[in-house]
């Protein structure tokens, strides 16, 4: 699933191919994704982008006349392409716009979605999410009193989005790892110089992603047809029964809340 960088990147990527330019049309090839795409998409016509954001991993195009909410789904991905590229198998959504460039949407697994609000600060799907990781709002003190009386797993409690968005599977191993804390660990017994220890450290690894153009996943490209170059860097994540970086000891895997998990016995303490 891509996750807040590769969704930060997919924004970045497309960014300057949409933004100050109108939208001529909108193509929708299929209705059925995770929800109906709104039917408002499709009676849009020369409609002006003024400007691309992000809220957890949900893509945000502003336009004149409201906001198109774009969600990557499970296997989905957006590229820009150009006006005579053939159109493949799940590519679902097209945006036609004014500079002959098309935003392609392609997802095989149709677990994406594409509606449309004309007032983002009561979207619903905005209403519980927390604070953005890269935020001020993110902070070593609300990540301390947010656990408190917590008695889930460490690593359930930081994919929460109502605590935290954007914090997905991968990163959670990752930063996990880094704090040496295990993702049995209940949230609740954390010490406020742990939290410090996870809140700096997921800004820094979901900063250094973004950078570097998001983890490389099977399922997704980046909008020039480039995987992104941080999945070599992964220290943890898919490396089951692999040595461990730091002690050599075998790194395991078990499943937390649905989700795989690895981790360093030696490295990771409860």
């Amino acid at each position: 699933m891509p996750e807040l960088p590769e969704v930060e990147t997919a924004k970045n990527g497309i960014a300057p191919y949409l933004t100050g330019f109108t939208i001529e049309k909108i193509i929708v090839r299929q209705t059925k994704l995770r929800w109906q795409v709104s039917p408002e998409l499709s009676q849009l016509s020369l409609v002006k982008i003024t400007a691309l954001s992000r809220r957890a991993k949900y893509l945000i195009i502003h336009t004149e006349q409201g906001f198109i909410i774009g969600h990557l789904g499970m296997s989905g991905s957006v590229r820009i392409v150009e006006n005579n590229d053939p159109v493949e198998k799940h590519d679902h959504l097209d945006m036609i716009m004014n500079n002959g460039k098309i935003m392609r949407y392609n997802d095989p697994r149709r677990f994406g979605a594409w509606l449309w609000t004309d007032n983002l600060d009561n979207f619903h799907l905005f209403m519980k999410l927390g604070p953005e990781p890269l935020s001020d709002q993110f902070s070593a003190d609300y990540l301390f009193k947010k656990s408190r009386k917590k008695h889930t797993a460490l690593k359930v409690f930081l994919m929460d989005n109502a605590v935290v968005v954007g914090v997905g599977n991968i990163y959670a191993n990752e930063v996990l790892f880094q704090c040496g804390l295990h993702p049995q660990k209940l949230a609740g017994t954390i010490t406020k110089k742990q939290a410090e220890l996870l809140v700096a450290t997921i800004k820094k690894e979901l900063q250094r992603a973004i950078q570097q153009g998001g983890t490389t996943l099977k399922d997704f490209l980046q909008p020039d047809g480039k995987p992104g170059y941080f999945a070599q860097e992964l220290q943890i994540y898919g490396k089951a029964g692999k040595n461990c970086p730091t002690c050599g000891a075998k790194i395991e895997s078990l499943l937390i809340g649905q989700r795989n998990s690895f981790f360093c016995t030696k490295c990771q303490k409860k």
